[in-house]
């Protein structure tokens, strides 16, 4: 089964386009027992096997390897463990060439074993196709991102138009209805992602939304451009939050840090309100 497809049956099943992202960090992790392997798997585990309403799962990369092996063995772990239960986003950014992005690909789709990966388009296609060499994985590519200095490039303008919009609709031709092609697009931009929405809809093109949550964009208003420009289809489309559900017990004032993470889960639902 194709990864769009995977997607959709999960986010029909869960009625929901929530994604939420696991971004270790050892300090707000209050399991104190065990080396740090042991306790970053805890930590996801107690929360995952609740089986939150989510869609998707978007581990990132940097924020396991700034632990070394053993947070690297964590990571591959729980891939591992809740492969089959949700489709799996490897949140890595990689933008080489060639067969080092070849490289890259074998090591997030074969040894991690990610359903998904982000890639950086800024070396161009040269960076993308390498990854469309594995025809059950997909990949976002960073098109308008959510951090503050995005624009500095990204909305730089050539022939007339943004770089944002050239990204979007380059990787839509590149893809050409293969669906092995998706865009990271921030909803800290809403301008924007109603521009790129609007291009990338009629070819069903998936979209995964960081910016909510900590980074205060708006899960209510972001699920309303998506539904506009996608329809029916709009379970393509993915909101990410990441730290507002990891660490939801510390603005709950909680010691149940699962609990508070499944509770910031079903307050989101509400928010975005998918059927």
């Amino acid at each position: 089964m194709r990864y769009t497809e995977r997607l959709m049956q999960k986010s029909a099943e869960s009625k929901s386009i929530l994604c939420m992202g696991l971004d270790p960090v050892l300090e707000k992790i209050p399991l104190k027992e065990g080396n740090t392997e042991a306790r970053i798997i805890h930590f996801y585990s107690s929360i995952l096997d609740a089986s939150p309403k989510v869609s998707a799962l978007k581990p990132n990369y940097a924020f396991f390897a700034q632990y070394g092996f053993e947070g690297l063995r964590a990571l591959r772990e729980l891939i591992a463990k809740y492969k089959g239960k949700y489709p799996i986003i490897l949140d890595a950014k990689r933008g080489d060439i060639s067969t080092s992005a070849g490289a890259y690909a074998r090591e997030i789709f074969e040894f991690y074993g990610a359903d998904a990966t982000t890639v950086s388009p800024y070396t161009g296609s040269d960076s993308i196709k390498p990854f469309m060499q594995f025809p059950d994985c997909f990949s976002y590519v960073l098109c308008r991102t959510s951090n503050p200095s995005a624009g500095e490039l990204q909305s730089l303008k050539a022939g007339g138009k943004p770089l944002y919009l050239h990204v979007a609709q380059n990787l839509a031709a590149l893809d050409e209805g293969k669906g092995l092609l998706g865009a990271v697009v921030g909803a800290t931009a809403p301008k924007e992602l109603r521009t790129i929405a609007k291009v990338l809809s009629p070819a069903k093109v998936p979209l995964l939304i960081p910016g909510v949550g900590s980074q205060g964009a708006s899960a209510k208003e972001t699920a309303k451009i998506l539904k506009r420009a996608y329809g029916e289809n709009v379970h393509l489309c993915l909101i990410n939050a990441s730290s507002s559900i990891n660490y939801a017990y510390l603005e709950q004032k909680t010691e149940d840090f699962a609990g508070a993470a499944l509770k910031e889960i079903e307050r989101m639902n509400k928010e975005i309100h998918i059927r």
